[in-house]
Parts: C-alpha cells; structure tokens; sequence
C-alpha cells in the first residue's frame, strides 16, 4: 500500500513552494509517468469538510479541522498531495476555503486567483456545497461559481474541465431532484456572468463537463458517507481514459513539466494577466524541451565513449569510428525523445534538431579528424602505389588511371566507414580536394619524370656531339661545318626517336609534344652554337697552336731542322694561310645548307693575306677595307661568331705573337750556316800558298819541323774537341768567346797532366820490353817517340768523356 506523500504549494502568502515541489515529484516520481497522470482540486466554503472528503477519498493526509475546538481555517494557501491506490498517477489539492474572517478583505483576490489556479492546472475540480444552500439565492456556494465563471473568461481557448459538485450532508430529498435545480442555478450563474464578445452566446457545456453526486453527513451517517466515498473513488481510477471523470485532455502539461508549468501559471496569475494555455504550454515545452536537451548535451560530452573515442581519433584512424559514434549519437536523441515525447510536437521536434545540431558541432571535428586520416592514408598508398607501379615498367597513363580510380574506390570506402548517418554530411568538397590532391600528383610526377627525360637525351646529345664538334672546329677546314651539321642531324634523329617513343608513355597532348621535340632539337643546336661560340673565343690560341705545328713540323710530322735549305717565307706563307682557314671557318655557324655561302675565306684572304703583297704596289687609288664592318656581307648577326673587325684584330695579333717564332727560325738557319763555313774563303787560301811558299819549302828541307808541326797538329785537334769550339760558336760569337775563356786554361792544364802521365807509362813499358824481348831488332830512337807521343796526343784528344773536365757555363 503506498505512502501518501504531501506538500504546500502555495503558502498563505501566496509564494509558490519551489524546492518543496521539486521534491514532491522527485518522490512521486512524477517525471516518469509522461501524460499519464491526472489533477484534481478542490473548491468550497471554510469548514465544509473539504479535507475530510480528500482523506476519505484518496487516503491523503490533509489536516482537518477539529469540531471540538470551534470552526476555524484549517487549511491554509493550496497544499498538494498524491492519491494512494488511484491509477494512474492522480495529484490532488487541497484549497483554501472561500468566505473565511482569517484573510478579510484580501479573500476575494486570492480567491480569484486559487480558483483561476485550479482551473488551469486540473482535470477535475470538485466543487464542495452544503445540500441546503441549494435553491437559495444567499447560498454560500453562489459567490463560488461566479468566481469560477469569471476566471475561466481569462483562460484564452480553454480546455474543457470536469465540474464535480458534491452535495454534502445530502437531506431525504431524492438527489433526481435536486440536480436539476442546481443545474438550473448554475446556468442562472452562468448566464449572469460577463464574457467577452467571442463567448456572449456560448453554451456551458463548452467550458465544462458537469457532474453531481451527493453524500450524507460524515458526522451523523459515517459508514453510509464512507460507503459512499468508496463508489466515488471508483469514479476516480482511470479517469483520463476515453469516457473517463476527466474531460478534454488536450492541453495537459506532460509530467516532467509540472513543476515548471505550475510556477509559471502562478506567475502570470499573480501579475494579473490573462492566462493563454496554449501558448503556456508552448512555453513550458519550450523551457523543458531545452533543459532536457541541453541535459543530454552534457552527458553526450562527459560520456565515458565519446571522450574515449574523440582522443583515439586525434591520433590515429579508428576502425569502426562512423559506426560507434552514430550509436552514440542515436542513443542521446532517443533518450530525449523518450523524455520530450509528450510535450508539443513541434516544440519537441524544434529542440530535438537544434540538439542535434550542437551534438553534431560537437562531433564535427573528431569526424573531419577521422576523414582527414582516411584521406591522408589513401592518398599515401596511392602514392606508394603509382610510384611502384612506374618502377615495375607500367606505362604512366595506364598506372595513373589505374591507381587514380584505386584511390577514390578506397576513399569511398573508407568514408563509409567513417560516416554519421544521423549527419548525413557530405564528404564531396573532401572527395574533390583528394582528386585535386591526386591529379597534382599525377601531374607533379610528371613533369618530373619528364625534366628527367628531357636531362637525360640532353646529357646524351651533349656527349654524342660535343667532343666531335670540338675536335670538328680544332681541325677547321672547308668540310667542318658539312660534318657538324650532318652529325647534328644523325644524333638530333636518333634523340628526337628515342624521345617520341618516351613521351608516348606519358600520355602528352600533341601540341605539347610537337614543342618538347622542337625544344630538344633547339637544344643541339644552341649547344653547337655554344661549342662554337666557346672555341671562337679560343680562335686566337687554335691559330697559334696551328701555326707552330705546321711551321714547326714537316709534312711527315717530324720536327723542322733549320739546315739552311728551307724556304722559311714559304712555309711562313703557308702556315698562316691554313690559319686562315681556321679564323674563317669559326667566323660564322653554318648549321643550314643554305649557309655555305658565305664565302668568308675568301674575303679575309683578299683583305688579309693579300695585304702584304699588296703593300709594295702603288697605294694612291684608296680602296675600300672589307673588314671595315662589324657585320658580314648577308649574313646574320645571330650566326656571327667573329665580327670582320675582330677578324682582323685577331690577325693582327695572330701575326705580332708568330712573327718571333719566324724570326727565330731565320736565326738558327744563319746560324747554322755560319757553322758550316769556317774556312777562310778561297782567295785567302790561294795567297796563303803564294805568300808562304818559301816557309814550305823550309819545311821540306827539315823534317825536324814535319815532327814539330804534326804534334802541334794534334794537340790542336785535341784541344778542338776538348774545348767544343764549334758547339760554342753556334749560339753566336760572344757568348762563344766568353764560354773559351773560361775553360781555356783549364782545358791546357788538363791536357799537359795527361800527357806527363803518357810518358811516364810509356817510358815503364819500354824498359819491362827490352829486359823481355832482347831479341827484337833495336828501332832508332827519335821514330818511337814521336810515333808513342802522335798516338797519345791523338788518344788525349778523342777523349770526350765528362768525367775529364766539365765546363760550368755549359752546365748553367
């Protein structure tokens, strides 16, 4: 059996409980019942038993008034109570009674004001009156109705309440005739009352369901009033059900929303103003809708899951994510609806989206969290994918395509695993900047793989034709140019295949081809150009090194002797004119065939070759200098690699540097000539012979002076070979005078101590042989010594050996 639970609404002063009926549901449970609980209150004069009837009634525990102790007020303000074994849920108040001396003038008001309370708030309102008050114009309960009547006029579009008159101390009178009388008081009431020009002629029955029962005297008939009371309580279970004591249900406030409802009805009554219902019950939804809304908020954002789930997905992606956060979110929305379910329809829907919505804003950055590692993980394995793709030989467009399409299938997986279907976000904008992200890639790649391809036919062209085309320009002749354009052509064709048939992988445009193949063919010939250009600034030092070759080397290629049987302005001439050739060639860049005629050799061979032989011929007619012009006749200044002007000042130059080389090649020539004619000249030899014909004949008469002069003879030759004296004489005669100088006495010192050293060996040897060889025939011995001293002086002089005497200005 439950336990009757109670508690003051309104105090005496007409201050709403607040706390008081914040616990009152918290006990009852009221929050839980939704729309299934019922209202009733009671109206009546003070000390008409309205206590009593509750407690008999509804097994409440209001107090009540002690007869013994006198009539007084009893009940003060409104109290509230549950009734116990009333189903469903069925809250009862207990009013202050009307007409008492305790309140004086302020009863009116609060009357007005309980009554209008009552009226807003119950389904059912019972209407306690005396049964002999009944068919009295002064009956007590008269005052009651009109102020009843006159509430519900500031009720706007009401809802229709259960008027329940219960007549107490009921008499013998037949209670079949005593309702029609009170009926027709009421109506007499009704009718009296003012009502606003909408209402003027609406019937009762439109505000109110009237009832009457009537019971005997609780004092005097106590077991017939309590038999009685138990019929009633009947009345009472299940009284909103359809046919029920309850009348219109419409604007029921739902359980949750009591409290509030209650406060805010209390409210506007005591501000007096008109109380519209509906719109309170917009309001109240309004309120309770957002407490609940923002109540499951809170716990959405404190829940153990969610928070669990939000920092997993920070740092990784999260298999199932999509999935457990909409049950999350499908939980908290149902537990709202299941909370807000009978409050205003389109309140209830409102609140629910906009709780949603902050659900989802809360929600929002763990899901572009989770589709940013779905998207950052797809778009590295598609990276991973192209890459092994072209490194395993796949064709570019074919492994692009293929890897592309891969790419958006896994996205597309990927975000239904990762979608709220409670969102229903679209993932479109993060779909498309993938594919921009993937297409930047694709393209990106690309273009690097074509710079690499571009590199390297490059770096093949430049080693294909740049060491040709330097060794073509070093050897200039008439057929340079010939064969570097047809080289050009031979590596240009087989770069420009082997290029085509690259680009075709890459899926290029045609147009964008056409001008890679165009910038590849410009590419050879701006390196010939630049390999021409290059050896043009060294032209200067290729004609001199040309020029020393052929000047200083024969046909053969071996080096020149300058006998004297040269022709050195010949080969002078004929070197500079092959350097000629070369200035020529380099002159100009002949990559077309149409630019072989430019004849620029023959212009500087008129205007420089022919310059010398022209300089003793009769300079009084001025001609014009080809070379005066810093462009060359029809040719453009694009392919000038050496300007007329330069062209000369480089031939001047070239024949300032050379003109020593020549110059020393006349001087070992007269040198050399010089060496080969020491004798005196033939005249000098015949007057030697004439004038010194008496000394011969002196020297014929004594052979004494044949000994003398054969071994100064070789002495002298001796001395000739020591002394090197033609070697001395070839680099001029002073610098041969001063070198003899030096070393003469030397050389005499050195042949004298050899000679002492022959004789002293020889003298030893002759004594040893005639001990020996006693037997020989004895030789005179003036011929053996001068045979002995010939054969050492001449032995002294062949030796040439630097171990005898070194001279020091031939070693510096």
């Amino acid at each position: 059996y439950d336990k009757c639970c109670s508690t003051q609404l309104i105090d005496g002063d007409g201050t709403i409980n607040v706390s008081g009926i914040e616990s009152f549901m918290k006990e009852v449970k009221l929050g839980e019942c939704g729309l299934s609980y019922a209202v009733v209150s009671i109206m009546g004069p003070q000390s008409s038993g309205k206590s009593t009837l509750l407690n008999n009634l509804f097994s409440t525990n209001f107090r009540e008034m002690d007869a013994f102790k006198g009539r007084s007020q009893t009940t003060k303000g409104i109290w509230m109570a549950k009734c116990v074994g009333i189903e469903p849920c069925t809250l009862v108040m207990d009013l202050e009674g009307t007409d008492g001396r305790e309140r004086g003038e302020d009863d009116t008001a609060f009357e007005k004001q309980s009554a209008l309370f009552a009226l807003a708030i119950s389904d059912i309102v019972l209407i306690n009156m005396w049964c002999h008050d009944i068919g009295r114009e002064q009956a007590a309960n008269k005052p009651l109705l009109k102020t009843v009547f006159q509430v519900m006029m500031r009720l706007f579009s009401p809802r229709k309440t259960t008027l329940l008159f219960v007549i107490r101390d009921k008499t013998k009178t037949p209670l079949e005739n005593l309702e029609p009388v009170l009926r027709e008081d009421i109506q007499k009431i009704w009718d009296s009352v003012p009502k606003p020009e909408a209402h003027k002629e609406t019937p009762l029955s439109d505000f109110f369901i009237v009832e009457v029962v009537a019971l005997s005297s609780f004092e005097e008939k106590e077991d017939l009033f309590k038999e009685q009371v138990v019929n009633l309580r009947n009345r009472f279970q299940h009284s909103i059900a359809p046919g029920g004591l309850a009348g219109d249900r419409r604007g029921v406030v739902p359980a949750s929303g009591f409290s509030f409802s209650a406060q805010e009805i209390w409210k506007i009554i005591k501000e007096n103003k008109d109380l519209d219902l509906p719109a309170h019950k917009v309001m109240v939804a309004t309120v309770r809708c957002e407490e609940i809304a923002n109540e499951k908020h809170d716990l959405f954002a404190s829940n153990k899951d969610w928070c669990e789930l939000k920092e997993a997905v920070q740092s990784g992606p999260i298999s199932g994510f999509g999935k457990n956060l909409n049950s999350l979110l499908t939980t908290c929305l149902s537990e709202y609806d299941a909370e807000a379910n009978y409050f205003d329809e389109g309140v209830r829907s409102a609140k629910q989206k906009q709780l949603q919505e902050k659900l989802l804003q809360l929600v929002q950055p763990a899901f572009q969290a989770a589709l940013g590692h779905v998207r950052s993980r797809v778009f590295d394995k598609f990276k991973e994918a192209f890459d092994k793709a072209l490194n395993g030989g796949e064709g570019f467009s074919s492994a692009a395509n293929t890897c592309v399409e891969s790419c958006m299938t896994r996205f597309d997986e990927g975000f239904a695993d990762v979608v709220i279907e409670v969102a229903n976000w679209d993932a479109s904008k993060v779909r498309e900047k993938l594919r921009r992200d993937v297409d930047t890639h694709v393209s990106s790649v690309r273009a690097t793989k074509m710079s690499e391809l571009v590199s390297s036919y490059e770096e093949k062209l430049k080693e294909a034709l740049s060491a040709p085309a330097e060794t073509l320009l070093d050897g200039a002749s008439k057929d340079t140019w010939p064969s570097i354009r047809k080289l050009l052509n031979i590596e240009t064709q087989s770069a420009v295949s082997g290029f085509s048939a690259e680009l075709a992988r890459y899926d290029t445009e045609e147009e964008t081809k056409k001008s890679m193949i165009m910038a590849l063919e410009d590419y050879a010939k701006g390196m010939i150009e630049a390999k021409a250009r290059e050896e043009a600034g060294r032209v200067l030092i290729r004609m001199k090194d040309r020029f020393l070759t052929l000047f200083s080397h024969d046909s053969d290629s071996m080096p020149r002797i300058w006998t004297g049987k040269e022709d050195i302005r010949a080969i002078t001439k004929s070197s500079r004119s092959e350097c000629l050739k070369l200035l020529s060639v380099m002159a100009v860049i002949r990559l077309a065939d149409a630019d072989d005629i430019y004849d620029i050799e023959k212009t500087l061979t008129v205007a420089l070759a022919d310059s010398s032989s022209d300089s003793g011929k009769d300079n009084s007619i001025t001609t014009l200098d080809p070379l005066a012009s810093s462009t060359w006749d029809q040719v453009p200044t694009s392919k000038t690699l050496i300007t007329p002007v330069q062209c000369k000042s480089l031939w001047r130059k070239f024949k300032m540097e050379t003109e020593y080389t020549v110059s020393q090649a006349i001087s070992a020539q007269e040198a050399n000539n010089r060496s080969n004619n020491w004798l005196p000249p033939p005249w000098a030899i015949v007057a030697l012979l004439i004038l010194g014909f008496n000394e011969f004949m002196t020297v014929l008469r004594n052979p004494l002076y044949l000994g003398v002069i054969f071994v100064g003879y070789l002495f002298m030759k001796s001395l000739w070979v020591q002394l090197d004296i033609a070697g001395e004489f070839q680099n001029g005669a002073l610098p041969g005078i001063i070198s003899l100088s030096s070393k003469f006495v030397p050389t005499i010192m050195n042949l004298m101590k050899k000679l002492a050293e022959e004789g002293q060996g020889t003298a030893g040897n002759d004594d040893s042989r005639n001990s020996s060889k006693s037997y020989e025939r004895p030789v005179p011995s003036g011929r053996v010594t001068s045979s002995r001293a010939s054969s050492g002086v001449t032995s002294l002089g062949n030796r040439t050996d630097s171990t005898e005497y070194t001279s020091p200005l031939k070693d510096e």
